[in-house]
Parts: structure tokens; C-alpha cells; sequence
């Protein structure tokens, strides 16, 4: 099985800002205990601060791979060309948040991609992209 986990927008800077909504621990760091836990998974990550390379991600392994873990951050309640990319792909994805979005501000409430995706999984942490990948098990 081969998955891709794809971030979007400032969370090259997990570890480092608002600590109180995002934790202490850098998502490298995170991303190599999860490839030690599922092994047995070809586990792949790309993150950017740049919607147009979201989108081409997306475009890119969205035939190839068993799955898409998506956590578009900022651009999942601004982006309708994320959403289209997600639509326009046979892979499945999983909608990401590690803080509960609804929570928060009203803005993050709606999510352009939800309607899109096999499902949502939020305000776990980390653990968010943890009970993803299992969810594709």
C-alpha cells in the first residue's frame, strides 16, 4: 500500500508557532516514527506554502497511490481549486486537521474540500494523520 500525506500552508513550522493549537514536535520528526509504525506502508510526504503546487501534488499521485492524507490547512476553507483536484483524482483522500477547526474562528467551519474526500478526521494532533493512515488499513 502506498500513501500520501500532502500539507499545505505554514505547517513547515509545526514545533515553532502557536504551540497551544499545534504542539511541540516538528512534522519530520513526526512523519519518521509514523513511517517506523506502518512499516509495512510506502508512507510519502510533501508539504507547501504554495496552492498551485498543492494542486499539482494532488494531480500527481492522485492515480498512482492507494490514498491521499490531505491537511490543506488555510486553503481547505479558501480553495476551490484544491477541492477540484481532489474531485478530479481516482485516489482516495482523508480530509486532515490536527486542531478541531470548529472550535476556532467561523471562517475555518467550512471546508471546500469535505464533500470531496472519503471522510474527516480533526482535533486529534498528530494523531490526526495516525488514525488516517489506519483508516486505510
Amino acid at each position: 500500500m502506498k500513501l500520501q500525506i500532502i500539507n499545505g500552508p505554514n505547517l513547515n513550522l509545526l514545533g515553532i508557532r502557536e504551540k497551544k493549537i499545534y504542539g511541540n514536535q516538528n512534522f519530520d520528526d513526526f512523519f519518521l516514527k509514523l513511517q517506523d509504525e506502518f512499516s509495512a506502508i510506502k508512507l510519502d510526504f510533501f508539504q507547501s506554502n504554495i496552492e498551485g503546487e498543492l494542486i499539482d501534488k494532488i494531480q500527481e499521485v492522485g492515480f498512482i497511490c492507494d490514498g491521499i492524507i490531505l491537511n490543506a490547512a488555510a486553503y481547505t476553507h479558501t480553495s476551490v481549486g484544491i477541492s477540484d483536484a481532489v474531485k478530479s483524482v481516482k485516489s482516495p483522500v482523508v480530509e486532515v486537521h490536527i486542531s478541531n477547526t470548529f472550535a476556532r474562528e467561523e471562517f475555518r467551519h467550512k471546508s471546500f474540500l469535505s464533500p470531496n474526500v472519503k471522510g474527516v478526521i480533526q482535533g486529534f494532533g498528530l494523531d490526526s494523520y495516525r488514525l488516517a493512515i489506519r483508516s486505510f488499513l
